[in-house]
């Protein structure tokens, strides 16, 4: 049996297949478990695992430029509205989204997918002009060549985000991890959004977006030899998402530390259409599409990527 290496984070969706409670049929798994931004980062650097979880933005740059080591697995393991993500100053007269036009905003990394479904989401479903925005970033995991119409810029060696927002020399923040000076209220920082759910669920309402953040991928030199692994990863996942997905439902011993879990299971699968994390190409291609014309609005392609070249040809029926 040909024995491959996986890579992914860790949780209810991916557990079965992190200790083989799931197989990936017809293939022996050595599988770790990681932090998604490490194994991004090994993934665009090294690409040293067969299986990967891949960032969605980071995956779709690399195919539009033409360098991408992975193709992808219509498996989404990562996913989450964005608005509880936008931290502000609240100082600086930002009420609402079309205040942050013609900000400096910091964000971890520019094409970290968080920070691509915020703008994109700025842009298309609150009307906001991007154009003027001066963007700070950490640093980011693969060389980036944006169009000289964007103002991006990395920081200095040593400053932080977070400091810069709490000593007031960015206006914003857009980062899935909130900055410490929120957190300790040591700045006058808040989020955009304070009551994010409500406005979550109208978006969602709106576009029909449960916003994909990261993807399963399969290096391509491992895909090209096996035909079969990337509907046999397909399965795999789907079935232990599956699986997560009823144990939250059970209610003789409650699987989840929250004691109405099974309640708020049943209500938001009521709200999200039957499937409240959807795998499969077909179901998500016009999420993914929005992505690539995001994508390609922010700079990190030339072009708009199509949604078929991100994805295993074997997996497109899916």
């Amino acid at each position: 049996m040909t024995r491959l290496t996986l890579a992914c984070h860790r949780s209810d969706r991916t557990q079965a297949v992190l200790d083989g409670r799931r197989a990936i049929e017809g293939f022996g798994i050595e599988a770790t478990a990681d932090e998604p931004e490490m194994l991004f980062r090994i993934a665009m650097r090294e690409a040293r695992y067969d299986i990967t979880e891949l960032s969605m933005a980071s995956h779709i740059l690399s195919v539009g430029r033409g360098d991408s080591r992975y193709i992808g697995v219509p498996v989404f393991p990562s996913r989450a509205f964005r608005h509880s993500a936008v931290y502000v100053r609240t100082d600086r007269g930002i009420a609402g989204p079309g205040d942050l036009a013609g900000r400096t905003i910091g964000v971890p990394e520019y094409q970290q997918t968080a920070a691509m479904w915020v703008r994109g989401m700025l842009r298309e479903h609150y009307g906001v002009d991007l154009s003027g925005i001066a963007w700070k970033s950490s640093g980011e995991r693969t060389k980036l060549d944006l169009p000289p119409g964007i103002d991006m810029h990395e920081i200095a060696a040593g400053e932080t985000l977070d400091a810069m927002l709490a000593e007031g020399r960015i206006d914003a923040i857009i980062g899935p991890r909130p900055p410490a000076c929120f957190v300790n209220g040591t700045a006058p920082v808040a989020r955009l959004w304070p009551d994010s759910r409500p406005e979550e669920e109208a978006y969602l309402r709106a576009s029909g977006f449960f916003p994909i953040m990261h993807c399963m991928a399969i290096r391509r030199d491992v895909a090209a030899a096996h035909p079969g692994l990337a509907g046999a990863v397909f399965a795999a996942f789907n079935g232990a998402k599956a699986q997560a997905l009823a144990d939250l439902a059970l209610i003789n011993v409650l699987r989840v530390s929250l004691p109405w879990i099974a309640a708020e299971a049943a209500a938001q699968t009521a709200l999200m259409g039957g499937d409240p994390w959807p795998y499969g190409f077909g179901r998500n291609r016009a999420e993914l599409a929005a992505m690539c014309r995001y994508a390609e609005a922010d700079g990190l392609t030339s072009r708009v990527v199509g949604v078929e070249e991100l994805f295993d040809a074997t997996t497109h029926g899916t």
